[in-house]
């Protein structure tokens, strides 16, 4: 399968889902928007996934391309292709589908576990996942679910964590199933965080070396079911 993903910053990557995409033999191409790169259009690609980002989805006045991009993911949709969002991305499919982007109450960054909800429980995507699991997080933004989609998760923080659309083929999760510890290290690079209610230090995200290896885990094993 053909499958294109969208990165919005050098250091966000498709972590843990990039080997497992190459060990299935699926061919694999991405456009760095944020660089200046112009995707391909959607009949070159059979799945799209559109990463995070440190920037909002409503900061077209900043990054010009976030219009070409929301165009091309609806596209995407109305065509039949598969399509995951990871957080900004998550919030840019809901966006396209009709459901307002705003701020969270409270930014949620670290450790912060996520239930599924009865309609969550009984998704097929998530049938390798417990109904209570500790997930990755790094947000400031939410969405409202879009008309004609299943909100799936919650977390304390954010009663937006997951929702499926046209039963499955498109999928947003707003927590970062697919961040590696290395990526983490990467990211505290770039961002730094001031510890509070739903945000955890550097350190205690780190330390946490299982955590990691679950919340990948849990990625491979929506992707076992998403693609095909």
């Amino acid at each position: 399968m053909r499958i294109h993903w969208l990165q919005h910053a050098d250091f966000e990557d498709l972590g843990c889902i990039e080997p497992w995409l190459a060990a299935r033999g699926h061919v694999v191409s991405g456009s760095r928007l944020h660089a200046g790169e112009t995707p391909p259009p959607v009949a070159a690609f059979d799945a799209l996934i559109v990463l995070g980002g440190p920037m909002n989805i409503y900061a077209c006045h900043e990054h010009p391309w976030l219009r070409t991009e929301k165009a091309l993911i609806r596209t995407a949709i109305d065509q039949g292709r598969r399509v995951l969002g990871i957080c900004l991305g998550a919030q840019l499919i809901a966006d396209v589908l009709g459901g307002p982007v705003s701020r969270n109450a409270e930014p949620e960054i670290g450790w912060f576990e996520v239930e599924l909800n009865e309609a969550g429980r009984a998704e097929p995507l998530f049938a390798g996942l417990p109904p209570r699991f500790t997930a990755f997080h790094w947000h400031v933004d939410t969405y409202a679910l879009p008309p004609g989609a299943i909100g799936l998760a919650h977390s304390a923080a954010c009663a937006q964590q997951a929702f499926s659309f046209d039963c499955g083929r498109v999928l947003g999760l707003q927590c970062h199933l697919e961040v590696t510890r290395d990526n983490a290290i990467e990211w505290f690079r770039y961002e730094a965080v001031t510890s509070s209610r739903y945000v955890q230090t550097a350190d205690a995200i780190l330390a946490d070396v299982d955590a990691f290896a679950a919340n990948n885990a849990a990625m491979r094993a929506i992707l076992e079911r998403w693609l095909p």
